[in-house]
């Protein structure tokens, strides 16, 4: 039963590091691998959408294959559900990527961003491409 505990504290530790990456380091990521950002804004346990555009799209073999050789994501998520509260240092800088760049509020917002957080192309609604048709105009 202990090690049943230690490991439960564990999966759940490495899972909260594993969120914790800032967008400051993906950027910094992005600078040094010479890849844009994909920066989406979500509400991960409330709107429908935001659901939809990680299911059928950023969590698709597809797109992860794509995206590990081309791209650095970062998840502005906004949860409404206290069990999916996000860490202080991450709600914090989400609140600021979203008065930067997602002042109307919009969700799901998905940005492509140079490595500088330029902004290259912007999507205000799922997208209504396929998998492959996002991915192409993700290429241009």
């Amino acid at each position: 039963m202990k090690k049943l505990i230690a490991l439960l504290f564990l999966a759940v530790n490495i899972g909260f590091a594993q969120q914790a990456e800032t967008f400051t380091k993906k950027l910094e990521t992005a600078k040094a691998e010479n890849k844009n950002v994909l920066l989406y804004f979500s509400g991960s346990d409330w709107c429908a959408p935001c659901i939809k555009f990680k299911k059928f799209i950023v969590n698709t073999p597809e797109f992860q294959t794509f995206a590990t050789e081309n791209l650095v994501l970062y998840n502005a998520d906004f949860p409404r559900q206290s069990k999916n509260k996000l860490a202080k240092e991450i709600e914090k800088e989400n609140e600021l990527l979203a008065d930067k760049y997602n002042s109307k509020g919009v969700f799901p917002l998905i940005l492509l961003l140079d490595a500088e957080g330029n902004i290259i192309k912007k999507w205000e609604e799922l997208p209504k491409e396929t998998v492959e048709e996002f991915i192409g105009k993700l290429k241009k």
